[in-house]
């Protein structure tokens, strides 16, 4: 078998040229302090050995890789598709690539931390709804590039996140207004990563109550997960046997929320006759589904933490603490209604037309 080819070097190139490594790197880098001279003369040369240029050799001149990496606790999730469809072409545009590390359980986060891949590989991280400890957040401050964190407020650190206590406090004020009083509010479990939107939602339902003179009641908030039908069912089954039962339903995701109108609908209640049901985060499915809803855009989250990062990289004195927050807006559609008269108004009516 006849050897295998080597393939061309720099250095290679550099030989034919007669320049050195670095300038070839400057020359096939675009950067403006080679001649037009120099320039021509290290083209043809790598035209004639076919090199192509590597970031890593380009590195070596700028000190980068060329690489935004991303930290997400999964990929299947609306939220992070939208999110990193958006992230790709901007950094396509810019030369950058993206490089995801999927951090789905306890273990892989262990070696993430110990190893921090992305120091050697990147040149800006984004943290996407990770609950960081102080000890994981110290790590990434060590890493020595800009690190952002999309869809979470870190203190003192650049972030990138809606509203969410502003988007929940409005979308329980829309029931409010409709003149419910008593609202349960349905939070997930096992919803990896995404806790601090969990919480902040939880958050501002009940400023909203508390806006409104209404003392929340912890007997109206319940846990369930969209995935689980048998749990979702036991959650609206406590709502439903409380002494005094919600009259809306105001679930942390829109999955969530779906799940909880079928569960209803097999007790043969209709929504949203007997019970209002409102979501968060307007998916394809709250669209699909006529679900009102609170709703964001993870796509501009995407695009504008990307725009951050690229600054952060290319601009030494850019604002390191930079917080950019993205509004939310109530999406009504045909799952909320005005609660059902009490009985006695019904039975009134109903004599005064019989």
């Amino acid at each position: 078998m006849p050897p295998a080819q080597r393939h061309p070097t720099m250095t290679d190139v550099a030989e034919r040229a007669g320049v050195s490594p670095s300038t070839v790197s400057r020359t096939l880098r675009g950067l403006p302090t080679v001649s037009a001279e120099v320039r021509a003369r290290v083209e043809q040369a790598a035209r004639e050995l076919k090199f192509a240029v590597s970031r890593q050799a380009a590195s070596l001149v700028t000190g980068r890789t060329g690489v935004v990496a991303v930290l997400v606790p999964t990929l299947a999730s609306w939220f992070m598709g939208s999110a990193l469809s958006s992230l790709g072409p901007l950094l396509r545009a810019a030369d950058m690539q993206l490089a995801v590390y999927v951090i789905p359980d306890l273990t892989e986060r262990t070696s993430f931390f110990e190893h921090l891949p992305a120091r050697r590989n990147a040149d800006a991280l984004l943290v996407f709804s990770f609950d960081l400890t102080d000890e994981e957040s110290a790590r990434l401050d060590d890493l020595g590039m800009p690190v952002i964190y999309v869809s979470q407020h870190v203190e003192g650190r650049p972030s990138v996140y809606v509203d969410d206590v502003a988007g929940a406090r409005d979308g329980t004020r829309h029931l409010l207004n409709l003149g419910h009083r008593r609202i349960a509010f349905v939070t997930t479990v096992g919803a990896s990563g995404f806790t601090f939107s969990s919480h902040e939602r939880l958050l501002g339902y009940r400023q909203a109550l508390t806006e409104a003179g209404i003392s929340p009641d912890d007997d109206l908030v319940v846990a369930a997960q969209a995935q689980d039908r048998r749990a979702t069912l036991e959650a609206v089954g406590k709502l439903l046997s409380l002494r005094e039962p919600p009259s809306a339903i105001f679930a942390e995701q829109d999955e969530l929320a779906v799940a909880v109108i079928s569960s209803l609908r097999r007790t043969q209640l209709d929504v949203p006759g007997r019970m209002s049901v409102l979501g968060f985060d307007d998916q394809p499915l709250a669209e699909w589904s006529d679900l009102s809803t609170v709703a964001q855009l993870p796509s501009d989250i995407g695009r504008l933490a990307g725009e951050l990062a690229l600054r952060l990289i290319n601009d030494p004195d850019a604002d390191h603490k930079r917080h950019v927050i993205l509004p939310t807006h109530v999406i009504p559609r045909a799952t909320t209604a005005p609660p059902p008269a009490p009985q006695q108004e019904q039975d009134g009516r109903e004599r005064r037309h019989g």
